[in-house]
């Protein structure tokens, strides 16, 4: 007799979910980039339980030692270096624990919207593609979820990411759909994802972090490769419309007036470990000098977006000079105007995304 399946009902949520499904009856190949791209996700298949040390635990010690807390470089700090080890432990693992807890459910959003563009995008290269992306999804959700568990519990989701998610899933038309996740939230995941494979010396995190950010670079590849066909056919008001889309996305996940970026949230947890928030940022700023230092590798408040994110926009297309004031005035009210007007904005999208995930990052702050 079958056992009964588990009650799970109290742990879902439910949201609207909107696409156009689409036949191609032609099967033979119209876009070789992507045709290729589906081949290398074959060929680069990996299994979560077989590959990963899981066997070796967590070292608590190199995690602590080199935390980075989504680019903001605390573990250079005097500050951090001074704090009890068990106090770094503690501090390390909850803020880690919430940030790749958002993580996770960025991934499962990602598996929901990488199925969805199975049915939706218009090109049977797309399609083919997009399925190979919908496994790695699954597998991402796997392994964020096994690593948090040896570290704290899952954290709920950010407001602010559940909002781009729903948005993401609910939008009618296959573009937004891969601008919102495969330009946007890809984007940014993949350069925290960097950040923090290329800070930690903790063996297990570095390897999962690894093998993800070579998927997620196929990831970003998938739609700057098809998004560059498909916007240059586009017109103004069409293109416009995406523009605002990819700009209000990267807006709720970063642009601290909200109070919900993953850095102030990760922030509030400090007192859950025994440490005032406050009184820790505070010593924190008497630490200019480090900060600024090493905030010009990891490109600080702005190092996704400005290193990553508008790159990539602008690659397909999609950064007009009327989107390009949009994301200034952004950083100007988190910067202040003088701050923002020393960043570099025209950093260029990585030619070799694999050698870029291997190198570190080289954005000014």
């Amino acid at each position: 007799m079958s056992q009964p399946l588990p009650q799970t009902a109290p742990r879902t949520e439910a949201t609207k979910a909107a696409l156009e499904a689409v036949y191609n009856w032609n099967y033979e190949p119209e876009i070789d980039e992507l045709r290729t791209l589906y081949a290398n996700a074959l060929e680069r298949q990996w299994i979560a339980v077989r590959d990963l040390p899981w066997e070796n635990g967590v070292d608590k010690q190199a995690f602590a030692k080199t935390f980075s807390m989504a680019g903001f470089p605390i573990q250079e700090t005097q500050f951090w270096k001074d704090l009890p080890a068990d106090t770094q432990w503690e501090v390390a693992r909850r803020s880690a624990a919430f940030l790749l807890s958002n993580f996770l459910h960025g991934e499962q959003g990602a598996l929901m919207v990488a199925s969805q563009l199975v049915n939706a995008v218009p090109h049977m290269d797309g399609k083919f593609y997009a399925s190979t992306q919908t496994l790695d999804e699954a597998r991402h959700v796997e392994v964020f979820a096994k690593y948090i568990d040896g570290i704290d519990h899952v954290y709920p989701i950010m407001p602010s990411l559940k909002t781009l998610l729903d948005a993401t899933l609910g939008h009618g038309t296959w573009l937004h759909k891969a601008v919102g996740m495969n330009i946007v939230v890809e984007g940014l995941a993949l350069f925290t994802f960097r950040d923090m494979r290329n800070t930690t010396s903790e063996p297990l995190l570095k390897e999962l972090l690894t093998y993800v950010s070579r998927d997620e670079a196929r990831h970003t590849g998938f739609g700057v490769k098809y998004l560059s066909h498909v916007v240059s056919e586009i017109d103004d008001a069409q293109e416009a419309e995406l523009e605002d889309f990819a700009f209000e996305a990267a807006r709720l996940l970063i642009d601290s007036r909200s109070g919900t970026t993953m850095r102030q949230s990760a922030l509030a947890l400090w007192a859950e470990a025994g440490h005032d928030p406050e009184e820790s940022l505070h010593a924190i700023v008497k630490e200019r000098m480090t900060v600024k230092k090493e905030m010009g590798r990891t490109g600080g408040f702005a190092g996704p977006v400005r290193g990553f994110v508008i790159p990539t926009l602008r690659r397909i297309g999609l950064f007009s000079d009327r989107i390009a004031g949009h994301f200034m005035e952004m950083f100007e009210a988190n910067l202040g105007k003088e701050r923002a007007a020393q960043l570099d904005m025209e950093i260029a999208f990585p030619e070799d995304l694999d050698a870029w995930i291997e190198g570190g990052a080289s954005t000014a702050a």
